[in-house]
């Protein structure tokens, strides 16, 4: 254990020092963007060693677990005051914002109503603005002055007006990574978090709703569910024109399709024996053309001319997007009988079972809201199961209670064989707990730790079993929105099981949901920027497991997270795929990755069967996985109920007793 120990307080050394290596790095790249030409060969020479520190960087990050985070659920009840300013503020403000790798990424509609409830606030000369490691949920924007940023006590920059300061707090509940004092007195304007997430999902479903009741009133688009119509909204573009453009030209070929969002438009036609054209009529905001072209005619049989000084903008969806969004909708709406009859069976099963029978063995696994033990019942050593128990004071602390009985109540639905069941749960002043299959395998984190990647077959395996996962909890409108290595477990035989429902949610049909959840390398951009988000977002982490699994390492990683984040933001196209991905396997990640949620594989008309058919699993036995006739890649070797041995050790529980918690939200669990 004590070697175990240090070699833990070896690896951390090393990952503090590559991540004062990557801030350098980065400082000298600053430095070199300025002067380009005097010192190209240095930049060379700096791309290679930044490459080289990148993988050492890698492969010992590689070696922690990755700690999932959340925020508090988002409440659209929430009044938000606006506070006036005057327009150098207001200009200063959007500017910091446009300047801002991630905020940047904000529709200006959301940006002028942050611009408007940002309220002001003022700091002395040396007082302390943002506290590193302090638990932030406020942005700034400094107005005035001049500011120092510090880490571990050290000097890094100065910031002048126009900057924004601590972002990553708007996003969730975090620990602060750096030290801003007032180098001087300075005035800031500010935002909380929970102003921020209302305006991101009231300007989110107040466009939803605009757009849906545009739809609606197209023939074509009338009878379609919600739905349908949601995802076609998400692919819907914004199209600007000037004054006198034609949109759409008689006679032209065309498959696109245009709903008038902003101004006018004239629509005129060739007359046989006159020069001019005849005006027809005049089109304003809501009314639509072209939708012929998305059933298959496109010779254009009119001419659609902008007619606003202010210019057009429309609403714009081509046949293509259309009819990949858009078939005979054969959802899943029956009741599921079986999961009700395995329910009561479990319950009879277990019926007997309390907390005080339950023996320790070792533990499993350590998380954030407690510990994941090996259990026996008492003198039944012929079978052993994992408890789960969490911490009730940390749960109200950190807002998760949703979260908690959400959990309860889907595991307590799912019959699965690729998702680990939840048997019976307990609970006291101090502990919430959850008695739950037992997978001796271990982690297929550790696996890959350990083995560094997965080869093609081997990933397509384990791969192929998460998407039996999803596939079951996707048809019962569940998401589950913390996909990685280290919930995925090995069951006795060599399968893997999906674990940890600690985010998973069942969303209303045609729905989303808005809280921000997952582990930062996972995450899928409409998350990040607070835009909605449902099942698709779990197809953005299946490409990013595939990549993980193939490579050793998930394609979007930065030395925090908010440089995660950005690189996510950035988009697929713009990572480096290692030769060792093969080209159908690199084609299926980047259709998975698709920065639009609407054009996701597994989330377009075909539904998940579409990933299960491509290139990249040709000949894989689809029909013996789910039959458990198909042997696994790895085979673990397990000598008795109560072997360990495939897990990673664990010191023992030296955390204070936590409080007891009596306020009752628990009461169903």
């Amino acid at each position: 254990m004590e070697k175990l120990n240090e070699l833990q307080l070896m690896i951390n050394n090393v990952f503090n020092t590559l991540k004062v290596f990557s801030y350098i790095i980065e400082e000298i790249q600053t430095i070199m963007e300025k002067k380009d030409d005097e010192i190209k060969g240095l930049q060379d020479e700096v791309k290679i060693f930044r490459s080289i520190t990148d993988i050492i960087y890698m492969k010992a990050k590689r070696r922690r677990k990755r700690n999932a985070i959340s925020a508090e659920p988002v409440s659209n009840d929430k009044s938000i005051g606006r506070i006036d300013k005057d327009l150098r503020s207001r200009i200063l403000i959007k500017e910091a914002i446009l300047s801002n790798d991630f905020m940047k990424h904000l529709s200006m509609a959301q940006i002028e109503e942050i611009v408007d409830c940002m309220f002001p606030i003022t700091f002395e000369r040396n007082s302390t603005i943002v506290r590193e490691g302090d638990v932030g949920s406020t942005v700034f924007v400094l107005d005035e002055g001049k500011v120092e940023v510090s880490r571990d006590g050290k000097y890094l920059s100065n910031l002048t007006p126009g900057k924004v300061l601590g972002e990553l707090a708007i996003l969730y509940n975090c620990k602060r990574t750096a030290t801003i004092t007032a180098a001087v007195d300075c005035r800031l304007w500010a935002i909380d978090r929970q102003s921020f997430q209302t305006i991101m999902m009231r300007t989110g479903l107040t466009k939803q709703a605009e757009y849906t009741d545009f739809l609606k009133s197209v023939p074509i688009f009338k009878n379609l569910p919600d739905e349908a119509l949601t995802k076609i909204t998400d692919v819907l573009e914004e199209t600007t024109y000037n004054n006198g453009d034609y949109i759409v030209r008689q006679g032209a070929r065309g498959d696109t399709f245009f709903i008038i969002s902003k101004g006018q438009v004239r629509v005129t036609m060739k007359q046989k024996d006159s020069i001019e054209d005849k005006f027809i009529r005049t089109l304003r905001r809501g009314d639509f053309f072209g939708e012929k072209a998305l059933q298959g005619d496109d010779l254009r049989t009119a001419n659609i001319i902008a007619n606003d000084v202010d210019g057009v903008t429309c609403l714009v969806i081509d046949r293509e997007t259309f009819n990949q969004l858009i078939s005979p909708l054969d959802e899943i709406r029956k009741t599921y009988e079986d999961e009700l009859v395995e329910r009561r069976r479990l319950d009879e099963e277990f019926r007997h079972v309390q907390l005080h029978h339950l023996r320790r063995i070792a533990t499993l696994g350590v998380g954030g809201f407690g510990r994941v033990e090996l259990v026996q019942i008492g003198d039944d050593s012929s079978q052993a199961f994992s408890l789960k128990q969490m911490k009730k004071a940390q749960i109200v602390e950190t807002r998760q209670q949703q979260h908690i009985m959400s959990e309860k109540r889907i595991m307590n639905e799912t019959n699965c064989d690729f998702i680990v069941k939840l048997y019976k749960t307990f609970k006291d002043d101090k502990y919430l707990y959850m008695l739950m299959e037992v997978c001796l395998g271990g982690e297929l984190w550790t696996v890959l730790r350990d083995r560094g990647h997965f080869d093609d077959p081997t990933t397509r395996f384990y791969t192929a079993c998460v998407v039996e996962a999803f596939d079951y909890l996707h048809s019962r409108n569940i998401i589950y929105r913390d996909l990685k290595p280290e919930n995925l477990l090995l069951d006795n035989e060599g399968y893997v099981k999906v674990v940890d429902f600690g985010f998973a949610k069942r969303l209303d049909h045609g729905k989303k949901t808005w809280t921000f959840c997952g582990t930062p390398e996972y995450v899928a951009p409409e998350v990040i920027l607070n835009r909605g988000h449902d099942i698709s977002a779990d197809y953005w982490s299946l490409g990013v497991l595939i990549f993980e699994l193939l490579t050793g390492a998930p394609p979007f990683t930065g030395s925090d997270p908010m440089k995660t984040y950005n690189i996510i933001l950035k988009g697929i196209d713009t990572i480096d795929f290692p030769k060792i991905i093969t080209r159908n396997a690199s084609v299926l990640i980047k259709k998975l990755c698709r920065d639009n949620p609407a054009e996701r594989l597994g989330h377009q008309k075909g539904g998940i069967s579409e990933i299960q058919k491509h290139k990249w699993f040709d000949g894989f036995n689809w029909e013996g996985l789910r039959l458990r006739t198909l042997d696994p890649p790895i085979r673990p070797r397990i000598r008795a109920p109560i072997d360990t041995s495939n897990f990673d050790e664990y010191p023992p529980d030296n955390d204070p007793v936590p409080p007891d918690d009596l306020s009752g939200w628990d009461a169903d669990f």
